[in-house]
This record gives structure tokens, sequence and C-alpha cells, in this order.
């Protein structure tokens, strides 16, 4: 617990956590939720045409997908990171942070699954999309909703003051 005591109180941590700036918490609580959103909206977009959901959109332009999803993946590492070492005593208390690290990871194994299975063949859009490829959209799926649902969760089961804080600053900009 020393270590994670010393990181919530390194300037850059309490500056995160206290700073009544824009740029401080809200910042990087928006990045980190727009990164999430990217990730996991195109994910599910790729998901659902693997289902057959959106047949008539092909698969060979959803491959360019893929980079931004990575891109997004360390954009919320590094705003994760930074959202993490702002409260790091209450988050390593959290079983749900645990459980939503896990399932992220798992959620970005499946998405190398599915480039590796679905997306290896340049005919892509000529063959239907193997059992293979729909069990590993189906644990997607289950995957990134697990993770957003930890995440969540996480909010509503640490201290509460990072939620006041932001509708005290909604509430004197309006």
């Amino acid at each position: 617990m020393g270590f994670f005591i010393w990181l919530e109180q390194t300037g850059f941590a309490q500056w995160v956590h206290e700073s009544e700036s824009v740029f401080a918490f809200p910042t990087f609580l928006t990045a980190h939720v727009t990164g999430m959103g990217v990730l996991v909206g195109l994910a599910t977009v790729i998901n659902l045409r693997l289902l057959g959901c959106i047949p008539r959109v092909p698969l060979t332009p959803m491959a360019t997908f893929f980079p931004v999803m990575w891109y997004a993946f360390y954009a919320n590492v590094v705003t994760g990171a930074a959202l993490f070492a702002s409260d790091a005593t209450a988050k390593v208390q959290t079983l749900d942070f645990y459980i939503k690290l896990v399932l992220v990871a798992l959620g970005m194994l499946s998405l190398v699954a599915i480039r590796s299975e679905v997306f290896r063949s340049p005919a892509v859009d000529k063959v239907p999309v193997s059992s293979k490829g729909k069990t590993l959209a189906v644990i997607s799926l289950i995957l990134w909703a697990g993770a957003i649902t930890a995440a969540r969760l996480i909010a509503y089961l640490a201290p509460r003051h990072h939620a006041a804080f932001l509708f005290q600053r909604l509430g004197s900009l309006l």
C-alpha cells in the first residue's frame, strides 16, 4: 500500500485529483471515456458485422479499424494511469477495478484473435464468416460489456468526490 500512497502524493496525481482546472480530472476522464467509446464502438461494429447484423457492410474496409482501436487503447492506458494515480489507494481496494483490467485485457486479446481468424485472408468478403469468427464476436461483445459495467461500478463503489467535483464545476459554468 505504501507505493500507492506515494503515487497519490506525487505532484501530478495531486494536480489531477485536486485542481479546479478543466485540464485536470475532467479532461483525463473525458479523454478516457472517448477512447473507450472509440475502441468499444469500433469493436462492436466489427462484431455485429461478423454476427450478420449488418450484412451489407463489407468487412475488408473494417480492417483499418484495428490500428485506430490500438491507438484508442494506448490513449486509455495513459489517461487511465493518470486517473488511477489520482485515487490509487481507493482503486486498489475495489474488486471491480481488477475485474475491469482483466476484461479489457481479454477484450484486446479477443480483437487480436478476430483479426487473426477473420481478417487474415484478402478475400474476407467472399467467404462466409466461420463459426469460430462468430464465436469470437460473441465473446468480444460480452467482454467489452463486462469491462464497461465494471468501470461504471468502480465509480459507484469508490469514493464519490470526483462526481461531486464534476457537478460542482458544471454548475459554476452554467
